[in-house]
């Protein structure tokens, strides 16, 4: 018994599919995908902070969003999902310094605290009060930036404007918990 062979020409339909996607895919230029890199944002603030190393010059908030803007003007980058690309990457620098300085102030605390107590200090729990402020500046930024997005009333700028008010709100928060701005 002979296999059976089925002449390329009875299945037209099929090979032309085959041939056509395979040609698309050739054809089809790759998706341009913006390139983010915190350079600025960082050498930004180190230039605050030469300028004032007592930590208490406002122009520091200057420097946010100047790496997402960088990352926003390369290939990609100026299209909606570009822009929430290069936003939430320089929020995700800002979240990881302000993680930083959470946790550098939670260890102070506790030292803090326990100084307090050994003292016999009636005095409130700075750890406790810690995180009472981060909770309510979570829902304070939370909240903010969901009247920005309703700002924009369901466009596709509500996004990217939603983000970018999530990366100033959390680099504020993080400045702040590196001790810019204490009296």
């Amino acid at each position: 018994m002979q296999p059976t062979v089925t002449p390329l020409s009875r299945k037209p339909v099929a090979c032309a599919v085959v041939i056509l996607g395979v040609a698309v895919a050739l054809a089809a230029p790759l998706k341009a995908q913006p390139v983010f890199s915190p350079e600025a944002t960082a050498t930004c603030v180190g230039a605050a902070y030469a300028i004032s190393p007592g930590l208490s010059d406002h122009g520091v908030l200057d420097c946010v969003g100047r790496a997402a803007q960088a990352c926003m003007m390369t290939p990609g980058g100026d299209t909606t999902i570009g822009m929430l690309e290069c936003l939430d990457a320089e929020r995700g620098y800002w979240d990881a310094r302000l993680n930083a300085a959470y946790a550098e102030r939670v260890g102070t605390a506790k030292q803090q605290d326990k100084e307090l107590r050994d003292l016999g200090s009636a005095a409130a729990s700075i750890g406790d009060s810690l995180r009472a402020m981060q909770r309510a500046w979570m829902a304070f930024r939370d909240a903010g930036c969901l009247y920005e997005q309703a700002q924009w009333m369901g466009g596709t700028g509500g996004g990217p404007a939603t983000m970018a008010c999530h990366m100033h709100e959390t680099a504020r928060q993080a400045l702040k918990l590196e001790g810019w701005w204490q009296q």
